[in-house]
């Protein structure tokens, strides 16, 4: 059983902290995503796995075996990049068996094993082509072949779409979820795009500023996150939210014509929180008009509706059916309540029942 599992692992650069003290655990088979904003630390956590970054303080282990020391050759990785890195006088198959031939794996296994990665990744028409004669998904497919081949305990990918238009992106994306399945290897993808990690995820670690802020599986975080943070970096649009006074134990707006009940009890002494609400448990109603649709965005099936505040607050509203808003007009605002949630406005974490 070939799982990851990181114990207090710290990076700093001299005097610079940049991953704080991560523990996580990583079961075998999963398809682990580490996703958040520029800067927040998942691709040097990924590269402190792979040992292409020294880990300052405590442990990674991979299966059994501890690696925090081991040189990347020895860990039993494969790392796939945001950049080919094909070499362009080879062809595809001896892109995919270069690696192996450096080894001095014997020829006939060689072509064995790349024949399978080649039949997996639907590149058996394309292995005597060379890299300019492909298309950029193929290219990207090329590259986890070469990963394939190695046989690895763990696959690692640092956005290997990026470089990628939006059609291709989404093609590849069922390209490695239908990989994970047939190989069943344990997986660990790095990507900004929440949609991505909410697509391929068996579970999603959340970072921020080199930080675990919340790991569990993609619906898990979409429905029950622990803090303001989380509830607005998972989800598309994002979440929506309205500093509210408490008045009475409920909760007052512009947005509303009227004091709201609070989705949970607030706690005493607590004047201000924040409301947040997802734009499908937002309804535009039109008997109170007091807000102003600024834009709307048709997209088939579905509309959002780009609403002003009379205080200045910005929502998104979900909209399905065959009346939706119109720019210009006024409209009023109501929630389902049992779907609101409820931060405290100082730390942002999440108010409980």
């Amino acid at each position: 059983m070939t799982g990851v599992t990181l114990n207090k692992a710290l990076k700093r650069y001299g005097q610079v902290q940049v991953i704080h003290g991560v523990d996580l655990e990583i079961e075998h088979g999963e398809f682990c995503v580490f996703v958040g904003p520029s800067g927040c630390g998942k691709s040097t956590l990924l590269r402190m796995i792979a040992g292409l970054e020294e880990t300052t303080d405590g442990t990674i282990q991979i299966g059994e075996r501890d690696v925090t020391r081991l040189d990347p050759a020895k860990r039993g990785v494969a790392m796939v990049f945001q950049t080919y890195a094909l070499y362009p006088h080879m062809t595809v198959e001896e892109n995919m068996g270069f690696g192996l031939r450096m080894n001095g794996v014997a020829k006939s296994e060689i072509r064995e094993k790349v024949a399978r990665a080649s039949e997996i990744l639907k590149l058996d028409t394309y292995l005597k082509r060379k890299p300019k004669a492909l298309s950029g998904g193929q290219r990207q497919r090329v590259a986890i072949g070469r990963a394939i081949v190695r046989g690895p305990e763990v696959f690692l990918f640092d956005e290997p779409l990026s470089n990628l238009d939006a059609e291709l992106r989404v093609e590849m994306r069922v390209e490695i979820a239908r990989l994970h399945q047939e190989i069943g290897a344990t997986m660990i993808y790095v990507t900004h795009d929440q949609v991505e990690a909410m697509t391929m995820a068996d579970k999603i670690v959340v970072l921020r500023d080199g930080r675990i802020e919340q790991v569990g599986a993609p619906l898990d975080l979409y429905r029950d996150p622990d803090n303001r943070f989380v509830a607005g970096f998972i989800g598309s649009p994002s979440m929506n939210f309205l500093d509210c006074d408490v008045v009475d134990g409920r909760l007052r707006h512009a947005a509303f014509e009227e004091d709201v009940a609070s989705p949970v009890p607030v706690p005493a002494g607590m004047v201000r929180v924040t409301l947040g609400i997802r734009p499908e448990h937002l309804q535009i109603t039109h008997e109170t008009p007091i807000l102003d649709v600024d834009l709307t965005e048709a997209l088939g099936g579905v509309s959002y509706a780009y609403l002003m505040s009379p205080a200045g607050d910005r929502l998104i509203v979900e909209e399905r059916g065959d009346v939706r808003s119109k720019e210009g007009e006024k409209v009023g605002l109501s929630f389902y309540t049992e779907r609101a949630m409820l931060f405290d406005i100082e730390t942002g974490a999440r108010l409980r029942a």
